[in-house]
């Protein structure tokens, strides 16, 4: 079947409508088809197209030009070859379910594709899942690492259901600043460890993390003290701000979590913020890091968290931090 192009356009003739027919390749265009350069390369290497005047190696080299070409080519050749119908749009690729095709079935997946390196900027993200789940489709993140392999992430917006069990009531106490964290006298078995709170010092003393604190001291919970001096929350974040950047996000995603009965400890052995218990589960559920929601990391980092949380039995959530509260989001790797 020959196709013709003209350093724009890739197009078949009426005889190549049997493509976009049978299976899915084109657009209409007339009474024959238009071609992507991805589909073009992918029917030129199956032999089930010519271009004459050129060799999938020339136009390979020709489309290599634009940018991301090579990635872009590499996750569609493996859609196709897993048995997938793929269209280009309205993010990368829209995926169909096996079997389906345009006009007779639905697009299951919505595919952006990206490099190992490159940043994910969780603003974008979150809109772009946004219009994903409007169309009632999976958002899903294809990543190329340099060394040309493909990982495939589902990208969810997830909304905390309430823990699956309740936390005791928690009565007032006085703290005492030391440090930037606080000191609690208080007994083993107190309110407050039982609601998952402080570190024990002594069989007399509770020791609370700075989010913790601050965490109490907004529900009224504790007092804090400095001497003859009560500190007020706004003093307390501005003296911990000092040495934790990362402070204020941190503090919004943790009272998020407890508002919904879920009990944050630190993640630091994880190499995140925390890790989230639900009810009375003697391991933890979720690995939850605090981000802006303007904030941008590394494509690798995410990778890192993801094999983090995948290799010990936990969901990887980011808590992207804005005005109007927290979101969400679930990075998971998935086999399509």
């Amino acid at each position: 079947m020959k196709a013709t192009f003209d350093g724009t356009v890739i197009r078949v003739g009426k005889d190549g409508r049997s493509l976009y027919e049978q299976s899915g390749y084109g657009r209409p265009d007339g009474d024959g088809l238009r071609l992507s350069p991805q589909e073009t390369l992918y029917l030129i290497h199956r032999q089930k197209i010519d271009v004459p005047g050129y060799t999938f190696d020339s136009l390979f080299s020709e489309f290599a030009n634009q940018p991301a070409f090579m990635r872009s080519f590499l996750v569609y050749r493996d859609l196709r070859e897993r048995g997938y119908v793929v269209q280009t749009g309205p993010h990368d690729f829209r995926v169909f379910r096996r079997g389906e095709k345009p006009g007779k079935g639905e697009s299951l997946y919505l595919v952006r594709v990206l490099s190992e390196r490159d940043p994910i900027r969780f603003e974008k993200l979150i809109e772009e899942v946004i219009a994903s789940r409007n169309m009632r489709k999976q958002y899903v993140l294809a990543v190329v690492d340099d060394e040309e392999e493909l990982t495939y992430y589902e990208i969810k917006l997830q909304k905390l259901a309430d823990a699956c069990s309740d936390l005791p009531a928690l009565g007032r106490h006085n703290a005492m600043l030391v440090g930037k964290s606080a000191m609690v006298r208080v007994a083993a078995g107190s309110d407050l460890e039982l609601a998952g709170y402080g570190k024990r010092l002594d069989p007399e003393r509770l020791i609370l993390s700075p989010v913790e604190l601050l965490c109490l001291m907004e529900m009224g919970t504790i007092t804090l003290t400095q001497g003859t001096e009560t500190i007020s929350p706004a003093s307390f974040l501005e003296m911990a701000c000092e040495t934790d950047n990362e402070l204020a996000g941190k503090i919004a995603v943790y009272t998020e979590l407890r508002s919904h009965g879920y009990t944050p400890r630190t993640g630091y052995k994880f190499g995140h913020h925390f890790r989230v218990y639900c009810g009375k589960n003697v391991h933890s559920d979720l690995l939850v890091h605090a981000v802006e929601k303007e904030a941008t990391l590394p494509m690798s980092v995410i990778s890192r968290s993801v094999r983090m949380a995948h290799s010990v039995k936990k969901k990887m959530f980011f808590g992207a931090v804005h005005s109007s509260g927290i979101q969400f989001v679930e990075f998971a790797r998935i086999k399509l």
